[in-house]
């Protein structure tokens, strides 16, 4: 009877809180809730992986770093009939010289855009997005993989302010949370017509992102 008493008595225990977490989620705003769920999906991917994560979690994420009416005119031309979700200003380098040009990465429900001013540089479905790629480190280099075709010119290297921000809006609406990973000391990415570059990742007193001498880019 102390068994079944104990038991009875844990069962009880269990219902008791998930009623209590779900009367707590139910009344909660809108805003909070989503909030939450972002923020369950960055645990998710970078919690005891990626240097940063824990002083994260204090900073509440924002719909967007940018509103649809700072786009050029002409961009809003071009992605037409696409729900923007989020717009961030980043750092793109380029596949070869690794030269950092200023850029938006523009999130729609469908594809992720790399904007210079007026033009698209370069369209990612989701679809078709392969993985995304950091460092366990406290960089904000993020790299988007895609296929390899005649319609991409290869992944994409940017480095992100906000970086659990921009990786989890990512994630989140192109559903592929499985595809992100963290990892340590260098990653292949590619650069086109099959060929293939390296990426360094080290620790240094002072942030920089730099070509070395044996031509890999490297990531202070």
């Amino acid at each position: 009877p102390g068994f079944f008493s104990m038991q009875t008595s844990e069962m009880l225990q269990q219902i008791c809180m998930r009623n209590l977490v779900r009367k707590y989620c139910r009344g909660l705003p809108a805003e909070r809730k989503v909030q939450l769920q972002q923020k369950v999906v960055t645990s998710a991917v970078f919690s005891g992986k990626k240097e940063g994560y824990l002083e994260s979690l204090s900073q509440p994420f924002l719909d967007t770093r940018l509103k649809e009416n700072e786009l050029n005119p002409k961009v809003l031309q071009l992605i037409r009939g696409e729900n923007i979700k989020y717009v961030t200003p980043v750092i793109k380098y380029d596949r070869n010289g690794f030269k950092a040009r200023e850029r938006l990465l523009v999130l729609t429900q469908s594809s992720a855009y790399v904007v210079e001013m007026a033009k698209i540089k370069q369209k990612i479905e989701y679809s078709t997005l392969k993985g995304i790629s950091t460092s366990n480190l406290s960089d904000g280099i993020v790299v988007i993989h895609v296929p390899e075709d005649k319609q991409q010119k290869g992944d994409v290297i940017l480095q992100c302010e906000h970086v659990f921000e921009t990786v989890t809006k990512l994630c989140i609406l192109a559903n592929k949370q499985s595809v992100v990973k963290v990892v340590k000391g260098s990653l292949r990415f590619r650069v086109g017509s099959g060929k293939e570059g390296t990426m360094v990742f080290s620790v240094g007193p002072e942030p920089q992102v730099f070509k070395d001498k044996t031509g890999q880019l490297t990531v202070v």
